[in-house]
């Protein structure tokens, strides 16, 4: 990397775009913003050659800053427990120093009191730049799907509950997740209709539906999200394979239904691909399946990410860590995930997903959901947001909007 007088700086060497990989390429910045992409040679004869001037070659790999649209918290701190900012802060700045540079702050099932609380604190985080939205999963869940879920604290969907929810947020509110087959989620009115009117997204998920019902909740949706105004065209499906009912050969239930939409466009997925959620091998089929631009690669993770084995909480419920596994104590349901989202990058990769396309799916399509342009693109004018790593996909160097922050 060489930093210069004119208030930018560039770095070299592999450079996944769009377009595909540039094996030697550079990223030049100004300020905020992303001015130059391109190949060695190109840079030096171009009107940002100033900044690349000095450049070595290098073994580092140049991508967008990650996005992860499903985390409740990392560093010791969880997001659906924060009681402030500063204690919220935290567990953003530990997946910031890691390489997510835009992370969607997720709830857990809770009372009504406590959510409307959380969405608050987290509306405020928000507005402070330190995350990119929020994401409520729960309370209007199928019990017998809940996984790390509070079953207790569940209740029956309230259009009214959803609006309060998007006040509170201030416009910061991306996605809930809701079982579709739950009186009073889908249809005219329902739970998934009023997310459209107030700019968010249903993520269906935690559903015992049967064969059927979950393609026509996400069929409903996408044609609720053609209207102005929406985030984004397409419903998200959370943490596909975990919290719904698995397929069998005789009862099909909900996956092959996602998985026919995603394939032809109408959602998009999320993978758990840390190894313990999804085995990786079924991470790769599943890309090969629906295509890379309809799946988003998220962590789920919870406190104990980047934090050592022990007891920790998740909303009402108790966990504990073992070998780096979050289970609840009482039940043993795997409850979140302890990896960084730049860890799940390298466990596809290595599991044989291609580069581009994980990376696509821990950054330009995660920027769909959120519908952010400016965001999940190595591209002139893009927010210089970037991401370097070594050979190995360790995360060396991490720059939000243009300032390094690791």
């Amino acid at each position: 990397m060489v930093e210069n007088e004119l208030s930018g700086w560039a770095s070299r060497g592999r450079v996944v775009t769009d377009e595909g990989v540039l094996a030697d390429g550079v990223v030049v910045v100004e300020g905020d913003r992303i001015v130059l992409v391109a190949p060695w040679e190109d840079a030096r004869a171009s009107a940002w050659a100033v900044h690349v001037e000095g450049l070595g070659a290098t073994d580092e790999t140049l991508v967008p800053g990650l996005i992860d649209l499903h985390c409740h918290g990392g560093g010791g701190a969880s997001f659906p427990d924060a009681p402030d900012v500063a204690t919220a802060a935290v567990a953003a700045r530990e997946h910031l120093s890691a390489g997510t540079t835009s992370l969607v702050a997720s709830l857990v099932t809770a009372s009504p009191e406590t959510l409307l609380e959380r969405t608050a604190v987290l509306a405020d985080l928000a507005d402070a730049g330190e995350i990119a939205g929020i994401h409520l999963e729960g309370p209007f869940l199928s019990a017998a799907r809940c996984g790390a879920q509070d079953p207790d604290l569940m209740q029956a969907p309230d259009a009214g509950l959803v609006r309060e929810v998007a006040r509170v947020a201030r416009g910061h509110l991306v996605t809930m997740t809701v079982a579709p087959e739950v009186p009073g989620v889908a249809g005219a009115g329902g739970v998934a209709d009023v997310l459209a009117d107030v700019g968010a997204l249903p993520s269906f998920g935690h559903t015992d539906a049967a064969a059927g019902e979950m393609r026509a909740a996400i069929e409903e949706s996408f044609d609720r999200l053609a209207a102005d105004g929406v985030r984004s065209r397409r419903p998200t499906v959370t943490h596909l394979f975990n919290g719904m009912r698995p397929v069998a050969h005789r009862e099909a239930g909900p996956i092959p239904d996602c998985l026919a939409a995603a394939a032809k466009g109408r959602a998009v997925v999320e993978l758990v691909a840390d190894g313990t959620h999804v085995h990786p091998a079924v991470v790769r089929d599943v890309f090969d399946m629906v295509g890379p631009g309809n799946v988003v690669l998220v962590t789920d993770a919870m406190a104990a990410a980047g934090m050592p084995d022990g007891s920790y909480r998740l909303g009402s419920l108790d966990v504990l860590v073992v070998d780096g596994v979050a289970r609840l104590t009482h039940g043993g349901a795997i409850a979140g995930g302890t990896a960084h989202l730049s860890q799940v990058l390298r466990v596809t990769v290595e599991g044989g997903v291609p580069l581009v396309d994980a990376v696509r799916a821990v950054t330009a399509t995660p920027a769909e959901v959120l519908g952010r342009q400016d965001l999940g693109r190595l591209a002139a004018g893009a927010r210089a947001d970037v991401l370097v790593l070594g050979p190995d996909l360790s995360v060396r160097r991490v720059a939000r909007a243009g300032t390094w922050v690791a």
